[in-house]
């Protein structure tokens, strides 16, 4: 059976996920910028939902993949604190401005999912506790990088689990031809992971067509706010945007994905 992952928004996206039945989610904010990092108490209430493993995107900022030192420690941090919460695993990547991997920032980030990680025990600085390493994914950065190919091995040299990826097109289902020769190239070293417009009608088809073995989707609805006094004309976001209205993972959307395979 084929590995479903949800990208997820919030708690509720992340309960409708599991009810559903997917077997993971990526949990993140700001998912019209791409997916930021989500706040710590939004990990620590999803940790709390049973039935499903928990990869949490690390990303500061949206727009490019070229970070700053600064940049680089915050994620530092945040793969730290995402390892503290308990989750499974972390979604990661960096580029040069050259459009390669920036190979520098990405070990960083992997010794700080992967190394060996003291912690200390809340209150008791006597007592500490050796923290598990969790999987790391090299998120759609790829999809910006100069060398598909190239970057895909030193991905696998470097110790990635696995690559969230369109195939560098503007779609996973438009990716086909690329992502079926990138499963091709893993060889079952790294997982490729078609992700970026899946939907009911694609998800099996992308499958078949490319041989992998996971599958990320939004499956995503919009929801009406429950809000009875509305002041118009006043945006939080991009202007012109709905305030009255949520975007939240479908349960039915979820199952429908599943079912397909």
């Amino acid at each position: 059976m084929p590995i479903l992952e949800v990208c997820t928004g919030s708690l509720t996206s992340v309960l409708h996920a599991a009810e559903g039945g997917a077997q993971r989610v990526e949990l993140c904010s700001g998912l019209d910028e791409g997916g930021l990092t989500p706040s710590i108490g939004l990990i620590q209430a999803a940790m709390q939902v049973e039935g499903l493993k928990k990869h949490v995107l690390i990303r500061p900022r949206g727009g490019d993949f070229l970070y700053t030192e600064a940049e680089v420690e915050i994620m530092v941090d945040d793969i730290f604190a995402a390892r503290r919460a308990g989750v499974d695993g972390v979604v990661v990547g960096a580029l040069t401005a050259d459009g390669d991997l920036d190979e520098e920032a990405c070990l960083r980030m992997l010794d700080a999912a992967k190394g060996e990680y003291v912690d200390f025990a809340e209150g008791d600085l006597d007592e500490a506790y050796l923290l598990p390493p969790v999987s790391v994914t090299f998120h759609r950065a790829f999809d910006m990088c100069r060398d598909a190919k190239a970057t895909l091995e030193k991905l696998v040299e470097m110790g990635f689990d696995r690559v969230l990826t369109s195939g560098q097109a503007a779609t996973a289902e438009a990716g086909i031809p690329m992502l079926r020769d990138l499963v091709e190239q893993a060889a079952d070293r790294i997982v490729i992971m078609p992700g970026c417009g899946v939907s009911v009608a694609n998800a099996a088809m992308i499958l078949a067509e490319t041989g992998a073995k996971e599958i990320h989707a939004s499956a995503r609805s919009s929801w009406p706010s429950k809000m009875k006094f509305r002041h118009q004309g006043v945006s939080m976001g991009m202007p012109g945007s709905d305030e009255f209205a949520t975007k939240e993972t479908d349960v039915e959307i979820v199952k429908g994905i599943l079912a397909s395979f």
